[in-house]
């Protein structure tokens, strides 16, 4: 598993995905951070990003297959 880039917690396929779709879609696996050091850079809920996830799987974004 790869860990997140801020404080090592192994990456879910999702907040990686989520990473990209948000931050920088051409980024590596190991520059993604996870969700909650993602809410804390974006300062939004974790809730928030979760929620963002369904709604980016539900669009269809092939990021998050």
């Amino acid at each position: 598993m790869t860990p997140c880039k801020n404080c090592r917690k192994p990456l879910s396929r999702d907040e990686i995905a989520l990473y990209k779709r948000l931050i920088y879609r051409g980024a590596e696996d190991d520059e993604c951070i996870c969700i909650k050091c993602l809410a804390d850079k974006l300062n939004v809920s974790e809730a928030a990003l979760f929620d963002k996830i369904d709604h980016f799987k539900k669009a269809g974004c092939t990021l998050f297959e």
